[in-house]
């Protein structure tokens, strides 16, 4: 009776009524229509057929995590561990079928079988451990991607091919990431919908307690929400290993946060009790739609954080202010709080629009402009050396009169793919690449020189696809060289500890052989520890302190990049440069500071503005149908106090 009495009072209001209520409860969709609409009108690139799949494809891996998270939200709960267990499952997988010898339908079964056992893990210490789910499954985070770094080795394990094809396209046009995620919402439609179990997510969300006395046996419930969640995952993991031709320990990181955005941008409420897939699968298409967008307005990369911030944050809001005005309606059966949520909706869609707008015009380039084009996506921008390769090609865009478009992937390989697909769509004369990994930008630079466009490779490679030139300073060498170094200053007798780059990346691997190579000549270093400080100042600092604890008789440090030298420093303080010796890599400014102020002995400069100026030029000539050398090397130097007055990077 209370459900017929409410639908006869909103009918009450008529027509204008009825339109408010179109408009919340298809709030979301209501935002995605209007964000496709002005990113065309922005944009002559975005709504096109290719660009609309890459759309697709950029939003599949987080719309199958987010699907598994609409489970847990819908009941009250969250999961923080999807990203984490997509990764150990895709690992698992190429783990035992490349390695192990498995066969790839039982490394598969492997593979849904780890996310099935933790979400099962998770479910249990919520369950009957009685912890908050924040906490277990931030647990879960840590202990499935320290897993998936173990069994890996921190090393990318190449994928079966057979299994790689969920990365393809069906008849040169339709993908197959985009098929997968289809499949997947509905089957969390039809869960959600037409099930028992998904009757139960709604009842425990909406009132556990009246749940468990009507006779739901609520904590059994949770551990198959969980599972379900953790399946979830591990069919994301699978399709964006596919993606990426290889499993990759440090896949997914922070995926979890888009995950739970897209539930919550698409109408869910984290108080639980609300959501539906459909409204997932549209949370999970304006992400994508937003990166897109700003990626083929050329936003910096700091203010597209910046923008999917403040939708997230409007839509968290948004959920308030529905559930507000949802209670109001029950209770009094006016129609003021459907008029205010209405209001809510369209000034939301008018502040997303507008930041969209303002930050085009901020940051684009004239789309009118005559001047060759070309897209530069690099693996971080939080690192000074990518900084000055950064600066060094804009440096040279400019004087050679090309309109250069510079993104960020935050490294993060899966980040990167999807820009790169972005450039493809686009009307750009060549694409500059820096890997954030050698083997997963493979597929996008294949779709690159398939649809014909040069592609030169910055600092690092690309291993399985062609490239029109590779520039670089030799890693390997550079390491041999920095392993030298501080055997020599220490009279090739010592005891030395090495700072790894981050698990996973080529340049951290091609370093730590180079530092391994060179300290074979001198037999009377002894490498106490070695252990990964992410190429990071702060990590630097903290891992450089516990190992100070375990070895105070340290004498030497090697440190793959200035950064985690620098870190070093600060944690030797006095030590620095008299009874320790340090010495970095890439020759930054504030590196090359240390070395001129005596705290660092030295570092293996690569002059990255130099990098950044020659692919520039580089990709100008390949564009021209010039003839390019297909391997550019930039020398290393070896910087000390003696020779840093005369050196510029």
């Amino acid at each position: 009776m209370a459900t017929d009495t409410l639908k006869s009072t909103t009918g009450a209001g008529g027509a204008p009524g009825g339109l408010r209520r179109l408009l919340l409860d298809n709030g979301a969709l209501t935002a995605l229509i209007v964000l496709v609409i002005a990113l065309s009108a922005l944009s002559g690139d975005f709504l096109t057929t290719d660009n609309l799949l890459n759309v697709g494809v950029q939003a599949a891996v987080t719309a199958i995590l987010a699907f598994g998270v609409t489970f847990v939200i819908v009941s009250a709960g969250i999961d923080l561990s999807v990203g984490s267990v997509a990764a150990l499952s895709a690992t698992v997988l190429a783990w035992s079928a490349t390695q192990h010898g498995l066969p790839v339908a039982l490394a598969v079964v492997l593979a849904v079988a780890t996310g099935v056992v933790a979400g099962l893990v998770s479910g249990f210490l919520i369950a009957y451990g009685k912890l908050p789910p924040f906490i277990a499954t931030l647990a879960m985070l840590s202990v499935a991607r320290g897993l998936s770094l173990v069994i890996s080795g921190g090393v990318p394990i190449p994928f079966p091919d057979s299994v790689s094809h969920l990365g393809d396209t069906l008849g040169d046009w339709l993908p197959v990431p985009v098929l997968v995620m289809v499949v997947m919402g509905l089957i969390a439609a039809f869960v959600l919908g037409r099930t028992y179990i998904g009757r139960s997510m709604y009842a425990i969300g909406g009132n556990e307690e009246a749940a468990r006395l009507s006779g739901l046996r609520v904590k059994k419930q949770k551990l198959v929400i969980y599972a379900l969640s953790g399946v979830f995952a591990a069919a994301a993991g699978i399709v964006l290993a596919a993606r990426l031709s290889s499993a990759q320990p440090q896949a997914a990181d922070g995926y979890e946060l888009d995950a739970i955005a897209a539930v919550v941008i698409g109408g869910a409420s984290l108080a639980g009790g609300t959501g539906k897939a459909s409204g997932t699968l549209i949370g999970a298409l304006i992400l994508a739609v937003l990166r897109n967008g700003l990626n083929l307005l050329n936003v910096s990369a700091f203010w597209q954080q910046v923008v999917i911030g403040v939708v997230i944050a409007l839509a968290v809001l948004l959920d308030t202010v529905r559930r507000k005005a949802g209670a109001t309606s029950v209770t009094t059966g006016s129609g003021g709080g459907r008029g205010k949520q209405a209001t809510t909706y369209a000034l939301a869609a008018v502040v997303t629009v507008a930041i969209v707008g303002a930050t085009s015009f901020l940051h684009s380039g004239s789309a009118s402009s005559a001047n060759p084009k070309m897209g530069l996506s690099l693996s971080t921008l939080n690192n000074p050396f990518f900084v000055q390769i950064r600066s060094g090609a804009q440096a040279e865009a400019k004087k050679l009169g090309v309109d250069l478009t510079v993104t960020d992937a935050q490294n993060d390989a899966s980040q990167q793919a999807n820009q790169l697909q972005n450039f493809t769509s686009s009307d750009l004369g060549a694409i500059i690449v820096n890997p954030v990994d050698s083997d997963a930008a493979s597929n996008s630079v294949k779709a690159a020189d398939k649809a014909r466009i040069p592609v030169i490779a910055v600092d690092r490679g690309v291993n399985k696809a062609t490239v029109d030139a590779l520039v670089a300073s030799d890693n390997v060498a550079g390491g041999e060289l920095a392993a030298k170094a501080i055997a020599e200053k220490l009279g090739g007798k010592g005891k030395v500890v090495i700072l790894q780059g981050q698990a996973g990346t080529s340049a951290a691997r091609e370093r730590a052989e180079g530092f391994a190579k060179g300290l074979k000549a001198y037999p009377g270093i002894q490498v106490l520890a070695q252990q990964p400080a992410d190429f990071d100042r702060t990590k630097g600092l903290d891992v450089m302190s516990n190992l100070l604890q375990a070895h105070p008789d340290v004498q030497g440090v090697i440190a793959a990049n200035d950064e985690m030298a620098l870190g070093a420093i600060k944690a030797l303080g006095s030590k620095a440069g008299k009874s320790v010796q340090v010495v970095g890599f890439d020759g930054t400014p504030d590196g090359l500071k240390a070395v001129e102020g005596g705290t660092l002995y030295a570092s293996v400069a690569q002059q990255p503005s130099q990098l950044g100026r020659i692919a520039v030029d580089n990709a100008l000539k390949a564009m021209q149908d010039k003839k390019v050398e297909s391997t550019v090397k930039v020398p290393v130097k070896v910087v000390t106090k003696d020779n840093v007055a005369g050196f510029s990077g």
